[in-house]
């Protein structure tokens, strides 16, 4: 099939390098030239593991463009996956939205098109572009008149298994008021949910891959789901979080609490994890936006509103651990092992590391830092701060009155910890992720804390 994807973020680039791998002809669109330059060339702005690889088998169906003109005539099926980033008010920005619906309704030609929104919009955006495209369609220098139908496919990315999460998804969801359009979407997304085609040698199918669920639904279920989805996401980490901080008062163990908890058939051991708390680009501005939608309708989502309380104390509990062992934090030296929000990806949209650095440094800290991904990408959006990026944790680690474990790479796992507590001034650890061995790194000479 004939595919336009406008966007070529996370969401937009994954999607349209996985389309053209199965075998459509796919037009990716963005208004960045120097993006469109690089992409081209192969160069692939974002970290994501496999992406390359992928990039290079599905490239003969591939072809990135910043002109609308040659991306949406002629095209069967139209993603839209701008950026939607949240307001003051946590309501999202929808203005790349309404520039892409506008562009496009004005490029279709006659043949049926379904538009597909893509980017996690708020309830009732199904309808607000179809507004868009129809009116982009009556100003038309033409005089012709477009025929298409709007469609609602949240997509369930995980940044660092973006690639395995859209060849063998949980569920593919279409959201569809008009029968035709879903008819197009099943037919695109056929070898998916038939699981038919032949899997990539660097990213095998699971033996456990069957078919892939479709679940049909009207365009307002569909966009609910997505925000849903991500809410109770967030409330799983943020829950097991708040029992942490009851866990450290009566002296159990959150660790063996969450996996006691996540053999629960009903509840399921994913995001049980005690630790920092959640960052990126989802969880945040999805339950923003969630509780910004609800108050357009005069509800009040107190127990998404406490999920977000409960994660930005996490931060906070970092600097108390931090005080509870060095007692004073000003004039010290304090290193940090992670950037990016999660490991596999060097994205750092609402990281914690991010607000961490600024706590401490408001206190006088001086804050050392690596990432094995995410570094440049840090020094080029928050270089300002005053963070002392290092080529190494062990370069961290030389004169450290303390670590923090903020982003649990497999690297810091498998560091010289007996190497690192030498060049501490203070051999402390502090795991933020529930990712370290505590009696590996007590043989080490190091004490270790968690955030419970």
């Amino acid at each position: 099939m004939r595919v336009a994807i406008i966007g070529t973020g996370y969401v937009g680039l994954t999607t349209g390098v996985c389309l053209g791998f199965l075998g459509h002809s796919v037009s990716c669109l963005d208004t960045d030239e120097s993006k469109v330059k690089a992409l081209r060339a192969g160069r692939i702005p974002i970290f994501e593991p496999n992406l390359e690889e992928l990039l290079e088998e599905a490239t003969p169906n591939l072809n990135f463009t910043g002109n609308y003109a040659e991306a949406i005539p002629g095209a069967e099926v139209v993603f839209i996956a701008v950026g939607t980033p949240p307001t003051p008010s946590g309501a999202p920005n929808l203005e790349y939205l309404s520039q892409a619906a506008r562009c496009v309704g004005q490029h279709m030609n006659s043949e049926f098109t379904v538009v597909v929104n893509k980017s996690t919009v708020p309830i009732g955006s199904g309808n607000w572009v179809e507004s868009l495209l129809r009116d982009a369609g009556e100003h038309r220098t033409d005089g012709s008149t477009p025929d298409f139908a709007v469609a609602s496919n949240p997509e369930f990315l995980r940044e660092g298994t973006a690639l395995h999460d859209s060849l063998y998804p949980d569920r593919i969801v279409i959201g569809a008021d008009e029968p035709r359009a879903l008819e197009v979407l099943y037919t695109l997304y056929r070898p998916i949910l038939d699981q038919t085609f032949t899997a990539p040698t660097y990213l095998p199918r699971p033996e456990t891959a069957m078919a892939v669920p479709l679940l049909s639904t009207d365009l307002a279920s569909a966009e609910l789901i997505k925000y849903a989805a991500n809410a109770f996401l967030a409330l799983k980490i943020s829950f097991i979080n708040e029992i942490g901080l009851l866990a450290e008062r009566v002296g159990a163990n959150i660790a063996e609490v969450g996996r006691g908890i996540g053999l629960d058939s009903r509840i399921g051991p994913r995001f049980l994890s005690a630790g920092i708390g959640w960052g990126g680009s989802c969880f945040g501005k999805d339950t923003a936006a969630l509780i910004a939608t609800a108050g357009e309708y005069g509800l009040h989502l107190p127990i998404v509103e406490a999920a977000r309380k409960v994660n930005t104390r996490q931060r906070d509990r970092v600097v108390e651990k931090l005080l509870q062992e060095l007692k004073i934090l000003k004039g010290r030296t304090i290193g940090l092992l992670g950037l990016a929000f999660k490991p596999n990806t060097d994205d750092l949209r609402e990281a914690p590391a991010i607000e961490i650095a600024q706590k401490l440094i408001d206190r006088g800290v001086r804050v050392k830092a690596h990432d094995p991904i995410a570094q440049d990408r840090f020094d080029r959006e928050h270089g300002a701060m005053g963070v002392h990026l290092c080529n190494s944790a062990c370069e961290v680690a030389e004169g450290c009155d303390a670590l923090v474990l903020v982003t649990e790479w497999n690297d810091y796992r498998d560091l010289e910890w007996e190497l690192v507590a030498k060049k501490m001034r203070n051999p402390f650890v502090l795991d933020g992720r529930h990712a370290l061995d505590r009696e590996k790194l007590t043989r080490a000479g190091l004490r270790y804390m968690t955030i419970s």
